[in-house]
């Protein structure tokens, strides 16, 4: 590629000579990112496309701006433009050397690569700007698998990880232009942030299901089916509806093989590409012997309610599911921020099933139903029944019910259970 050419692709997407859209920022994030930042190794950002990940280099790229950087210092190059020919890393390299001639940054700079999983053997040219001390490396990537795997190899200890998510309920609320206190506001808003979930984008745009297919789409095509060169693509297809379809719910390989008339290798296959690109979680039971956690069912989740409505099923009719998965989502970033949690399901031998129990270290900190209407005498003392029997079992005296809008504590067989209703919980997120 000519020089004038990668300058000119290089304008569109850097604060040199105009703004550049930053969209809503996300402190949390942004204040992370503040932190690794003064450890000096490279910044590895990851998360589902479209989770926001680009958005927040450059709300970075701004926060370095406003400390002081000179603009010329900071490079953003999204390996995703379609302008970039033939990319790879002798064309990285004369990006790179291209911005040096063209802007000539004096002293530190920062260069951030979007979506590096783009270029093959990206490593090494990062490695290398690393080791040489040349720039401040922040790159982002949307395969989880890849990333591991090659960071594992050959950036052990000069890297540190943040994985980006999808908009928690405050972020959502903050996106709406809703305070937390306005309470009535608040619970209005959750029946959306449940159905038509928390990409960024799509809380922000009116044509919310055309969106979150179009997302589908360009995550089956351009993640799934090209990068792993799938060949059965409508089982491909319909393995992934059938997961949106059944979230919340326990899967093995072999009973979904039945239900999609495939085979139990190629559903696993499937699935872990699946949990590779962060669009599907796979949830095990606990147990204390690990050949039985192996063995259990899992329980799978969806990275966003919305896309699970879009492309599975309906809202109305599966509220419950949908809740669970809020929960689980809420945990996840829990786990994220504090990597000695542990999050799995309960289940003993009678079948009696708590939802979440979460673990820190070797500790049973809590128990938790999930249970949006408590009103059938059946239900209640199913989910309360379950949550007791755990309690004994697991020694966790933390017990709570989240619930649609029971809000009070109770004492159950000299158990202490406590009750709150979902909205109060989410806003609760630290």
């Amino acid at each position: 590629m000519d020089k004038n050419e990668i300058i000119k692709i290089l304008e569109d997407w850097n604060f040199w000579n105009k703004s550049i859209a930053i969209g809503i920022k996300r402190p949390f994030y942004l204040e992370k990112l503040q932190k690794l930042l003064t450890a000096k190794q490279i910044i590895v950002i990851t998360g589902a496309r479209r989770s926001g990940k680009s958005f927040i280099m450059r709300q970075l790229a701004e926060n370095i701006i406003q400390q002081g950087v000179d603009k010329k210092n900071i490079l953003m190059i999204n390996l995703e433009d379609p302008r970039f020919v033939d990319l790879d890393v002798s064309l990285l390299q004369k990006i790179y050397e291209t911005y040096l001639e063209f802007l000539q940054p004096k002293g530190k700079h920062y260069v951030l690569l979007d979506e590096v999983q783009e270029v093959e053997k990206w490593e090494k040219w990062v490695l290398m700007m690393q080791e040489l001390k040349k720039a401040q490396i922040i790159l982002s990537g949307s395969n989880a698998k890849l990333l591991s795997r090659e960071l594992a190899t050959l950036l052990t200890g000069r890297h540190l990880n943040m994985q980006v998510m999808p908009l928690s309920f405050k972020e959502f609320l903050n996106f709406n232009g809703v305070a937390n206190r306005d309470e009535l506001a608040v619970k209005g808003l959750l029946k959306n942030f449940i159905e038509e979930g928390a990409f960024p984008e799509v809380v922000l745009n009116k044509q919310k299901k055309e969106l979150l297919l179009t997302y589908f789409n360009d995550i089956l095509e351009k993640d799934l089916i090209k990068r792993y060169k799938v060949r059965k693509t409508e089982k491909f297809k319909e393995v992934l509806k059938f997961y949106f379809s059944n979230i919340s719910s326990l899967v093995t390989s072999r009973s979904s093989a039945k239900s999609l008339e495939v085979s139990a290798e190629t559903v696993e296959k499937f699935s872990s590409y699946f949990e590779t690109n962060y669009l599907l979680f796979f949830l095990k039971r606990f147990s204390f012997k690990t050949r039985e956690q192996n063995k259990s069912p899992r329980k799978v989740y969806a990275i966003d309610v919305g896309l699970s409505n879009a492309v599975g099923f309906r809202f109305s009719e599966n509220i419950g599911k949908l809740i669970e998965n809020v929960v689980f989502l809420r945990l996840l970033r829990k786990s994220l921020s504090n990597p000695l949690i542990e999050i799995f399901y309960w289940k003993d031998e009678k079948h009696k099933e708590v939802d979440f129990l979460l673990k820190e270290n070797t500790v049973i900190k809590q128990l938790i139903q999930v249970c949006w209407d408590l009103s059938d005498i059946k239900t209640r003392k199913r989910e309360i029944d379950a949550l007791l029997k755990s309690s004994i079992e697991l020694q966790c005296n933390d017990l709570l019910v989240i619930t649609d809008e029971d809000e009070k504590q109770e004492e159950v067989k000299g158990k202490i259970i406590k009750f709150v209703p979902l909205w109060k919980w989410l806003l609760n997120e630290k």
